[in-house]
């Protein structure tokens, strides 16, 4: 279902001008805070009324050519920070309370399915008080569903949870993506989920869209590492699991660029994953190292060196036909006299490649 915006808003000094449509199942809004992310959400639910522009979900104009939708006629689903629960009502009646403005012939989910799906069957008595954060923000996302939208916002869900609560949390993502077909833009300033959960990434700066496209190539390009963070930026793979060595504990991993090692990889054989590999877990050889713990080298060609100034740059690396990143130091660069065209080895350790880079693609 296809997700068209095209708004302008101005609050105070701060001026949003953003225009792009996905027809993704994910669509992650990514930027530094303050950029507009929540703003662009608050505009699609209704919540704020644009000084000028369009939003259209599947062909159904919420706002624009003289159509203003209130929030409550709009089909729109909104998962907030906080679970943001009824505090006297058990977690069954929290679940059912946005159907009563859902018209009967226009609801589609069903309250099993959505429990089920959830993993919420053990807590339907309960009320918010006696819930884990991980748990509210679960029945905050099952509430969002039974209203039967036809679009969900998410913004920022995992922000006020624990690493452990996050993971948890975004496998039960991963399944609402694969299986309800529901387009989510998806608020985050986390890479991670990013990449674990979007198909189309677009990228805010100071009120303005920088780039927009799909995720593996966004996070291949040099010039956009300012926006997605240096620390985390890095190549996305779409891999497939060829094998399981249960003996090391390493998964044989298929891309267009070769095989990839990975530890403790909780997939099936056969399943397709999308695996991270940051740019500062790649090193650079100039021939393919002997007697060496790391167990990934790539042979490839240099096609860009960043023009970024500093001790350390990114090189891009093509390893037919796929793209790996990596980081180093100015210094190694001259020293091995790299330079676009030349042939290297691109060395990255499996034990880099953690639970935190790998998800359902």
């Amino acid at each position: 279902m296809r997700v068209e915006i095209d708004v302008e808003k101005s609050l105070g000094a701060f001026r949003l001008k953003a225009a792009f449509s996905s027809d993704a199942a994910v669509t992650a809004l990514f930027g530094r805070s303050g950029c507009g992310k929540s703003t662009v959400l608050n505009l699609v639910a209704g919540l704020l009324r644009p000084d000028r522009g369009r939003i259209a979900v599947g062909g159904r104009v919420l706002y624009g050519g003289g159509v203003a939708l209130r929030a409550e006629d709009r089909r729109v689903g909104y998962v907030f920070q906080e679970g943001l629960l009824l505090p006297h009502l058990s977690v069954r009646q929290n679940l059912t309370y946005g159907r009563f403005f859902t018209p009967a012939a226009e609801r589609w989910a069903e309250f099993d399915r959505i429990v089920a799906l959830l993993d919420l069957a053990q807590l339907l008595e309960r009320r918010p008080q006696r819930l884990s954060g991980g748990e509210k923000q679960r029945v905050a996302i099952g509430r969002a569903l039974l209203a039967s939208p036809r679009l969900l916002l998410m913004d920022e869900p995992l922000a006020s949870l624990d690493a452990g609560r996050r993971g948890e949390i975004l496998y039960y993502i991963e399944r609402l993506r694969d299986e309800v077909g529901v387009p989510i833009l998806y608020v985050s300033h986390e890479i991670e989920e990013v990449v674990r959960l979007a198909g189309r990434l677009v990228l805010l700066s100071e009120g303005v869209v920088a780039a927009e496209g799909p995720v593996e190539d966004l996070m291949s390009r040099i010039e956009l590492r300012r926006l997605i963070g240096r620390y985390e930026g890095g190549a996305v793979l779409e891999v497939k699991v060829e094998a399981q060595d249960l003996a090391s504990g390493l998964a044989r991993l298929s891309f267009a660029g070769g095989e990839l090692l990975a530890p403790d990889v909780d997939a099936l054989v056969g399943e397709r994953l999308r695996v991270r590999v940051r740019a500062r877990d790649v090193s650079i050889a100039l021939e393919r190292p002997k007697d060496i713990s790391v167990l990934n080298c790539f042979k490839g060609t240099i096609a860009e060196i960043g023009a970024e100034r500093g001790a350390s740059l990114d090189l891009r690396v093509d390893v037919a036909g796929t793209t790996l990143l990596a980081r180093i130091t100015r210094h190694s660069a001259e020293r091995l006299r790299l330079a676009p065209g030349k042939e290297v080895w691109a060395l990255v350790k499996a034990v880099s490649l953690d639970r935190h880079s790998v998800g359902y693609a």
